[in-house]
Parts: C-alpha cells; sequence; structure tokens
C-alpha cells in the first residue's frame, strides 16, 4: 500500500503567493492522515483535489497560528458538509480550550464524534496505534511547547518464498495465513512449517515530520534512519544567530541532523518569507547531505518498501 506525504504548505510564520503556512496530507496505508493545518488548509485540501471528509486523524505540532488557526475552520467545515464519522486529533496542551471557546462563542455544534487528545509527554511516546500504523510524539526545541511525530507502518506481513505457492497448492486464505506467520496444514494433515515457506517480511516505512525546532541534536537517535526526515530550514545559514534566536534550524543544520542520523531521504520545508527563491537553501543543505529536496506546495513524496536483509 502507498505511504505518501502531499505538502499542502510549505511556508513559514505567514502565507505568501507561492507558499501556505504549514500543512501536510499523509496516505498512510489506506488512512487519510493531516499533519498541522495552518491557515488555507481546507483550501489547500481541495485544491488538490483530495476529500476532506476521507480524513480520519489530525496531528498538531505546536499552537503556533501558522500550524495552527487552520483547524478550526476545517473542523466546522466538516460539519456542514454533513460528516458523521468520528474524528480525532491529536494536539498540544490547550487545543482542546481553544477549540470549545471558538465553538461556543460561534454557536457552532459538530454533529460527528470529535475527541481531541492533548499530548503532554517528555520524551518520545507512542501516542497513536492502529492495525495500519503507529505514531511517536517527541518534544522538539521551539519556543513553545512543539512536537515532532514519528510515523511507522504496523503489521508487515511475511513474504512468501518463490514457488511455495504452486509447490502447496495454497489458496489465497493460506498465503494469507501463511503471511501472516501460521503453519500450512495440508489435506492430509502433515504440516509445513512458517519458516520453509516464507522469507523475511519488507522494513516497516517510517517518516518523521520535526517543525519547528532549533538545531538539537537529541533529535538524531529518534529519527536516525527514517526513510524520510522532513524538517524545517526558516532561514539559510548566514542567518544562523536568528534562527538559533527564535529556535529555528536552518538548511545546512537540518542537513547536518539528516546525515549524523544516516536518514535516507531529507525534505526540507517552512521556509521565510524573505525568500522568493528557495534554490540557495536547497544547495547549501546538499553541501552536507546530498539526498535532498525542498518541499513545494503540491508537491507528493513517495516512501518506497525495502527488502529486510536476507538471513
Amino acid at each position: 500500500m502507498n505511504f505518501d506525504v502531499l505538502v499542502l504548505g510549505s511556508g513559514a510564520a505567514t502565507p505568501t503567493y507561492n507558499r501556505h503556512c504549514s500543512a501536510q496530507l499523509l496516505s498512510l496505508c489506506g488512512s487519510q492522515v493531516l499533519v498541522d493545518c495552518g491557515e488555507g488548509t481546507q483550501n489547500q485540501i481541495r485544491k488538490y483535489h483530495k476529500k476532506i471528509q476521507s480524513i480520519r486523524t489530525i496531528f498538531i505540532s505546536h499552537l503556533h497560528g501558522d500550524h495552527f488557526f487552520g483547524l478550526p475552520g476545517l473542523l466546522s467545515t466538516m460539519h456542514l458538509c454533513g460528516r458523521t464519522e468520528p474524528l480525532t486529533v491529536y494536539a498540544p496542551k490547550g487545543a482542546k480550550a481553544v477549540i470549545d471557546l471558538l465553538f461556543e462563542v460561534s454557536g457552532t455544534e459538530v454533529r460527528y464524534e470529535l475527541v481531541i487528545n492533548e499530548i503532554d509527554v517528555d520524551d518520545v511516546t507512542t501516542i497513536h496505534c492502529d492495525k495500519h500504523f503507529s505514531v511517536k510524539a517527541f518534544p522538539l526545541n521551539h519556543s513553545i511547547t512543539t512536537f515532532g511525530f514519528l510515523f511507522e507502518e504496523n503489521n508487515i506481513l511475511l513474504n512468501l518464498r518463490p514457488h511455495a505457492r504452486s509447490q502447496y497448492n495454497m489458496t489465497n486464505d493460506d498465503c494469507i495465513r501463511v503471511k501472516q506467520g501460521e503453519d500450512l496444514t495440508l489435506d492430509d494433515g502433515s504440516v509445513i512449517p512458517n519458516s520453509k515457506l516464507t522469507l523475511p517480511p519488507r522494513l516497516p516505512r517510517r517518516y518523521a515530520y520535526c517543525c519547528d525546532t532549533a538545531y538539537d541534536e537529541s533529535l538524531i537517535p529518534i529519527v536516525e534512519g527514517v526513510d524520510m526526515l522532513c524538517m524545517e530550514s526558516t532561514f539559510d545559514n548566514s542567518l544562523s544567530s536568528l534562527a538559533e534566536e527564535r529556535c529555528h534550524c536552518t538548511a545546512l543544520q537540518a542537513a547536518t541532523i539528516a546525515a549524523k542520523a544516516r536518514v535516507r531521504r531529507l525534505v526540507l520545508t517552512h521556509f521565510s518569507a524573505r525568500y522568493t527563491d528557495i534554490a540557495p537553501l536547497l544547495a547549501e543543505a546538499q553541501t552536507m547531505f546530498a539526498d535532498t529536496c525542498c518541499a513545494t506546495d503540491g508537491a507528493v513524496f513517495q516512501l518506497v518498501n525495502q527488502q529486510a536483509m536476507p538471513e
């Protein structure tokens, strides 16, 4: 199943003509997951022909406006468009009070079940887990309480050995059970051990989202080896002092984290509005980590499967 990241917004602080505020839509093993929800996110979802009502889970990194102010409007639109399916939101403390107050003063009552789980962790902690994927939250070094998120596939099936199906005349149901780890019982009652039928499963795909944060090497073991790291790079390195003051990263600092963590791919995002051209930020990062690209509104990044090393 696909594991895709659609960039809805790649700007920092304020929207520009070409860049909206932070938001991403993950298509993750059949689920639609929204990560951050800056102003204008619902317009971006429609612009890129995605269905608002298909979103089942929302993760908010922090309550700065460029990551959060689009959420009340989105929740209201879901109600006005007839949503009845439950929706779960994960966000830092204070999010529920904000939503409750806005709904109270505007007389808004949503007809669907809205669950707002407030994140309160001081270490890497699993906050969501279902049959398809799990999500870990971890604190980031920013001016207010902020969390990064690590998304990982769950329940990766074993691979059938070549010719196993034809050799033992396996049905579709047999194949599913064997891929889930069961032995195969033949019609004559004999049992074929699972180890003779399968090969190791592919590795679970992992995606890390770190936005906003100052340069902090405590991130390295958390994101080590991920398939894709999306990390803020608000400034170029000539403004490293300003980045430190405002608890942000430069493109070079983001690439340094990627290199030290040995991630497979780095995606830069959260660009200051001062940059009409982000090519210099990309070039700066690539001096440290070659497999770097820039998030642009509407870009789609795919996480590809990796096979486990044979035994």
